[in-house]
């Protein structure tokens, strides 16, 4: 049995200082630029899949390493290169989570590769589970997903909101109630292929941060899929869903949370490199900006500041990384490690990102320097795949064994 350690193999390096050098000359000059435009950077995205960054071999291949911990390096590196654009990269992935979760390996071999396109023809996914009235609360969702008998079809009805690349996507993985009397248990995903009718854009947000990722609502009017198009199998779901009605549990969560279950340490990797980009710019800053004639980090509240920023840092990446190590490794998640790992990275992204803008001062609250940018970029990140709320809703019932509400 070998020793302990947390040194990454040379792999994983060259990977991780690969994907670090494309965020630092590729997203890094471009990300004010796309930031103000706010609209889907397609040539960056383009540029990022003629590199081979962004295509499913290269996420699929991190996401089989042993060690659990290729996504989140490569995560880190591209949001400290830029959130706004990292997204717009790494939002198709969550779709593909979808697949993967919840398919079987013909749909995943079927629908995975369509949502990346090629180099010369890039396309993007989405996921689409929230709603204007189900968000945090999923059991409420009223997405509606009807079999038809006469011709095996499914007809989804409902309006999606929150989408990552929602109305933009080739291929679409949505969440929809097929038992409203089973709550969350009656749900299942489908995918709705390129160009079905009645999947149309709804409004798109202007959003606070991350604003080269697009996000809109997804509307769905009687759109006819066919009955392959459910993730899993009909018979499947029938199984699942009588066990539901006997009240026996089927061992598995349900559709969404099976997807957000798997992503949340990825997620939480990406707040950690929004906080790390904006503490070594603090850092640097710090270093050069004199007032009183000397450094400003010779005061101890600055260089206190950028020491607790350095050390909350490497906690949420040694939380990722343990979360995602045990995922890789099949270990059950006794004390919500998962949800753990995303609550303390985005919250640790929010705070090193608003006391980044605090040691720049006046230059901190300007776009002109980055960390305006970071930190509204941060905001998301306990909000977004489950609440700082929820996390330790989630963490609170794994620990103490009681349904708290």
């Amino acid at each position: 049995m070998s020793a302990f350690s947390l040194q990454l193999t040379d792999d994983q390096r060259t990977v991780r200082d690969w994907v670090h050098a494309f965020a630092a000359d590729v997203l890094r000059p471009a990300a004010a630029e796309w930031d103000e435009r706010e609209e889907t950077p397609w040539p960056i995205l383009q540029e990022a899949a003629k590199a081979g960054l962004y295509s499913l071999d290269f996420f699929s291949t991190q996401a089989f390493d042993p060690t659990g911990l290729g996504i989140p390096l490569a995560m880190e590196e591209l949001f400290w290169g830029d959130a706004g654009l990292g997204l717009a990269i790494t939002g198709t992935t969550l779709a593909a989570a979808g697949v993967v979760a919840n398919g079987t390996p013909d749909q995943v071999a079927t629908w995975a590769p369509q949502m990346f396109g090629t180099p010369d023809d890039v396309k993007v996914a989405a996921f689409c589970s929230s709603e204007p009235d189900a968000g945090s609360d999923v059991s409420a969702m009223r997405t509606r997903a009807t079999h038809d008998d006469t011709t095996g079809e499914w007809i989804l009805n409902g309006v999606k909101t929150w989408a990552t690349n929602g109305g933009i996507a080739h291929i679409h993985v949505v969440v929809a109630t097929v038992d409203p009397a089973l709550g969350a248990r009656g749900q299942a995903s489908f995918v709705v292929p390129p160009a079905t009718p009645g999947l149309t854009q709804g409004q798109k947000f202007k959003k606070h941060g991350i604003r080269a990722s697009h996000t809109a609502e997804v509307v769905l009017d009687n759109v006819r899929i066919p009955g392959d198009c459910l993730l899993g199998g009909k018979d499947k779901l029938d199984e699942r869903l009588a066990r539901a009605r006997e009240g026996t549990r089927s061992g598995r969560t349900n559709a969404a949370m099976a997807t957000f279950e798997s992503s949340r340490p990825a997620v939480g990797a990406q707040a950690v490199g929004i906080a790390r980009a904006a503490y070594e710019y603090a850092l640097d800053y710090a270093k050069t900006r004199e007032q009183f004639g000397r450094p400003i980090i010779d005061n101890q509240a600055v260089a206190f500041t950028l020491a607790d920023m350095r050390t909350r840092i490497d906690a949420a990446r040694l939380l990722v990384w343990r979360a995602s190590w045990m995922a890789a490794t099949g270990q059950p998640f006794d004390a919500a490690e998962g949800s753990m790992s995303k609550l303390y990275a985005g919250e640790t992204a929010k705070w090193v990102t608003t006391n980044a803008m605090q040691i720049l001062g006046g230059n901190g609250f300007t776009r002109d320097y980055p960390v305006e940018r970071m930190h509204r970029d941060s905001a998301v990140y306990t909000i977004f795949e489950g609440t700082s709320e929820i996390q330790r809703l989630v963490i609170a019932r794994t620990i103490s064994g009681t349904p708290i509400r």
